[in-house]
């Protein structure tokens, strides 16, 4: 028993092996003569990361050989992403700032979650978080939280997604400049094997929302600098950390009644926040045939935004009461906070229903485009929203989850 424990405690005599040795290099690359070798010099590898060396049965314990940066890791999808990694047996480095706890409920996904504190606006401080790294992934914008270095909610204020400016940050520099920077870092980086950048369904240079612009500009330059480069665009996201039906359960129970903009006509496709994230894990375990593609991600079923609200009031028992506001209306009430953003000395409240960016791009439908590649392309068949999907709704509940105020209507009477 004292020489199996001699064994395992010992670390000299495990490098000692050629084959131990490759193991760990296989995990984490390093060099015997302490020197680093020359990085930043040449572009992606020609080929995805399905030719890497794995070791073990596939799951956690395993070794998949990907070591992945992921941006936004921390974010709403981001958990997700990490989660798909974690179940492959890959190493993920997570960038993260402000506080340390932000990547804390990552740690428990997988061994090798590795946090690592970074500046977004400073290149070195993103080569340093990218130096070890044979994929990145780019998952800042709409689908990360950003800190703002003011005081707030939970020590900090917490922006539930780059959805609207802020006094630190533009929908420009998070959307477009910070995205083009890190595929500029991983062309020189001469180790990056894929690139992927998640962008959002609709963006294009012509839309009339800043950010959906802003996403357009960003794709485009980060296929000019990698073509080799996979984009994703994934619809609105639905989930249990979801920036949509949340809000707009948390309004509805507060204030009784829902605001409708518009009419509530406009059509959006929704989409299951974890087959999004099989996506970003399916084009990163191909044989590089998604490399240089551009994906439109949207769920199998298009919505009307009056219908989803309709899922929302089902989810949670509560008697349907909306209050339509037309489209001009909504954005009279919604533009002095952009107005007076950087013009009075303090932060001014985040916006909920009331998103001027969001109320503007809701005025054109948002949908896949018909000639499109999509999920099926990536050999994924996406769920539909009913059922387990919206199942978090039940924490809304009047009552408990088995109850709410239209209880009566969901039950079957039970027939003698």
């Amino acid at each position: 028993m004292m020489q199996a424990c001699r064994r395992r405690l010992s670390v000299p005599q495990l490098l000692d092996h050629p084959s131990s040795l490759s193991s760990l290099r296989s995990i984490r690359p390093f060099h015997d003569s302490g020197i680093e070798s020359p990085s930043y010099g040449s572009t992606l590898a020609p080929k995805g990361v399905g030719h890497l060396v794995r070791k073990g049965t596939g799951g956690r314990s395993s070794v998949s050989g990907i070591v992945a940066t992921v941006f936004g890791a921390t974010g709403f999808l981001g958990r997700y992403v990490v989660q798909q990694l974690a179940k492959m047996g890959s190493q993920v480095l997570v960038p993260f700032r402000g506080s340390e706890d932000s990547p804390r409920h990552l740690k428990l996904m997988v061994i090798w979650v590795v946090p690592m504190k970074y500046d977004p606006r400073n290149e070195s401080s993103i080569k340093a978080v990218m130096a070890k790294a044979n994929v990145v992934l780019n998952l800042i914008g709409r689908t990360e939280r950003i800190m703002r270095g003011v005081s707030g909610h939970d020590g900090l204020a917490l922006v539930a997604g780059r959805e609207y400016d802020t006094r630190n940050y533009s929908f420009e520099e998070v959307n477009r400049d910070m995205a083009v920077q890190l595929a500029t870092i991983a062309k020189e980086h001469g180790g990056i094997m894929r690139f992927i950048q998640v962008s959002c369904l609709g963006a294009s240079l012509s839309s009339p929302s800043r950010m959906l612009r802003a996403k357009a500009a960003a794709e485009e330059a980060i296929l000019g600098e990698l073509p080799e480069a996979t984009i994703l665009k994934p619809a609105t996201m639905i989930g249990t950390e979801d920036r949509i039906l949340n809000k707009w359960a948390r309004f509805a129970k507060k204030w009784t009644f829902l605001p409708l903009i518009g009419d509530g006509s406009t059509k959006i496709q929704p989409v299951y926040v974890v087959d999004v994230a099989a996506a970003v894990i399916a084009a990163l375990k191909d044989d590089g045939t998604s490399m240089g593609k551009v994906y439109e991600l949207g769920g199998p079923e298009i919505y009307t935004i009056h219908e989803l609200a309709e899922l929302m009031y089902d989810g949670i028992r509560e008697y349907p009461h909306y209050v339509k506001i037309p489209f001009p209306i909504a954005k009279v009430i919604a533009s002095p906070r952009d107005y007076l953003l950087n013009k009075v000395p303090f932060p001014l409240p985040s916006p909920t229903i009331f998103n001027l960016d969001q109320i503007i791009a809701q005025s054109v439908d948002t949908v896949v485009s018909e000639n499109a590649l999509t999920f099926a392309d990536l050999g994924i068949v996406p769920h539909k929203l009913k059922g387990y999907p919206v199942e978090f709704l039940i924490q809304y509940r009047k009552g408990g989850p088995q109850y709410g105020s239209t209880v009566s209507e969901k039950i079957t009477p039970v027939e003698d």
